[in-house]
């Protein structure tokens, strides 16, 4: 990222996770009520493990903002472990001796190859920081980007498209139809799915497994011209990708029809370019996604994800301990059986990160006012293009 630039600190038990951005223009309405929300949401979903039941996630603004306006300066935000009470000795930034230690690596974590790159022999010190507790952070920020995006008419929402092997029908949403996803245990927009895939849910946690899925991002009210082709880095739909797959247990993503366009004719792939007076150019269809030659179309942006089923497994794999080599089947930590809908409210978070950063690269200015005037400005000039 460039001028949007956001950095997250703290680990699963600790005391907390903090989190800061620079970039964010003044004016930008900001309150802990809105960033509270998407903090809720990220916790909800059908399948959701103990942690949720510890943990009620609440936002303290400790800069950047004062009378609910961002100043232009830096915006830190903090959210306190409440679960830290039960780890303060384990955990303790001071003096002690480290106890819970944990030698057994898990089959799909990072907890082995963590301990190799950073020569740690208690592995819990990789595990703290690799978990998805993370992303408590990034979805705190992620709502200071949502209010951004918001005063400019750029809105954005996902939904849940398959469960394990249980798929919703595809079609091209609507935000309204993305919004009312939010109704659903598993936050698809078909409620006539919602049961069988709360019944794979509970199949899956009988046989002490887990699911992953698909999910996917929109973005509603973009400007045509944001990224650009003239560097790899600089194209929008690269920057999307790499943002989304930094996301744990992330492992595909793909734009508009994505993975269909390589097998069917370009016919069947690409959109046709239609013109007239009182709009100007737009697409007949959005195969694309939003995005041709790395630059937006002014089309709802369309980006879908795959996450793979969690490493955490109530039946584990086989793994060997690091001290006595010896087998073992992998520790348990407390685990969900999917954690596909919550993966939503992150993989927003990180899209809107991206899209904040290329519309301040785009249009520049330190304040909400002169943006606006900016865009403003451009969409008359794409109109008369």
């Amino acid at each position: 990222m460039g001028l949007w630039r956001f950095m997250t600190a703290g680990e699963s038990h600790g005391p907390g996770l903090m989190g800061i951005i620079e970039g964010v223009p003044a004016h930008v309405t900001v309150t802990t009520e809105l960033i509270n929300e998407d903090l809720a949401r990220r916790q909800k979903g059908y399948g959701r493990g103990g942690r949720m039941t510890i943990e009620k996630d609440q936002v303290e603004i400790w800069g950047g903002v004062r009378h609910t306006k961002t100043l232009g300066s830096p915006v830190a935000l903090l959210v306190k472990n409440r679960d830290f009470v039960n780890w303060q000795e384990s955990m303790a930034p001071g003096k002690g001796q480290p106890d819970r230690v944990v030698t057994r690596p898990r089959p799909g974590h990072a907890d082995l190859v963590g301990g190799i790159k950073y020569q740690h022999r208690d592995l819990r010190n990789v595990l703290e920081r690799a978990s998805a507790r993370e992303t408590t952070m990034r979805v705190a920020l992620g709502a200071v980007a949502r209010s951004f995006l918001h005063e400019l008419g750029i809105e954005v929402r996902g939904h849940v498209l398959s469960i394990g092997d249980v798929h919703a029908p595809y079609r091209d949403y609507t935000l309204e139809d993305l919004l009312a996803s939010e109704n659903s245990s598993v936050r698809v927009v078909d409620p006539s799915i919602e049961q069988a895939m709360t019944k794979a849910i509970d199949q899956a946690k009988e046989r002490g497994d887990t699911l992953g899925g698909i999910f996917e991002i929109r973005a509603f009210g973009l400007p045509p011209g944001v990224g650009s082709y003239a560097q790899y880095q600089r194209r929008i739909e690269g920057q999307l990708a790499q943002a989304l797959l930094s996301i744990p247990a992330m492992k595909a993503v793909e734009v508009g029809t994505g993975m269909e366009q390589a097998e069917a004719p370009g016919s069947q792939v690409h959109d046709a370019i239609w013109w007239d007076k009182e709009h100007g150019f737009s697409r007949l269809t959005n195969r694309a996604g939003g995005i041709e030659g790395g630059i937006t179309t002014g089309m709802p942006l369309a980006i879908r994800v795959a996450m793979k089923p969690l490493s955490t497994l109530l039946s584990p794999l086989g793994s060997f301990d690091i001290e006595s080599k010896e087998p073992f089947l992998a520790q348990v930590e407390r685990s969900d059986v999917t954690a596909v809908p919550p993966a939503v409210v992150v993989g927003e978070a990180m899209v809107m990160h991206v899209l904040a950063d290329a519309i301040i690269e785009k249009f520049g200015g330190d304040s909400l006012p002169e943006i606006l005037e900016r865009i403003e400005q451009w969409k008359r000039y794409v109109k008369e293009y």
